[in-house]
């Protein structure tokens, strides 16, 4: 994890990021199942923090869970991440944000596969990607 924190004001992050990104990272949005650019994506490297930079997973743990989104079955650091109980929507969930800068990344999950039995749910919206592409 990089570990300089990023604070900015709403204002600059609007002006940095795009408006599907803004509503996802800074409003605590989701993307529609299945029309993410990384859900079937299968690119070998590292997905960063889309407002940061900030290391967060890598795609060496990134498995196929159906669901439409890219999922994990960890970060690559659990420092890289926090969490916090997310009961919106009329339900329980566990929020994942960057460590960094605090960008909604999306949700963890207790129905992955092994070695964690965790399935991270994420935002492609949230996630930008440095590797190389397989075609």
């Amino acid at each position: 994890m990089e570990s300089k924190r990023i604070e900015r004001s709403e204002k600059e992050w609007r002006s940095r990021l795009t408006p599907k990104q803004y509503e996802v990272t800074r409003r605590k949005g989701t993307e529609p199942p299945f029309t993410g650019k990384y859900h079937d994506f299968h690119g070998r490297g590292t997905y960063r923090c889309v407002c940061c930079g900030n290391s967060l997973f890598n795609s060496d743990a990134k498995f196929d869970s159906g669901t439409g989104w890219p999922s994990f079955w960890a970060p690559i650091s659990d420092e890289g991440v926090t969490t916090a109980a997310d009961t919106s929507h009329f339900t329980s969930r566990t929020e994942v944000k960057c460590a960094r800068c605090d960008a909604h990344l999306g949700h963890v999950f207790d129905d992955g596969p092994a070695p964690t039995g965790q399935r991270y749910c994420m935002n492609s919206a949230a996630l930008g990607f440095e590797g190389s592409v397989e075609t």
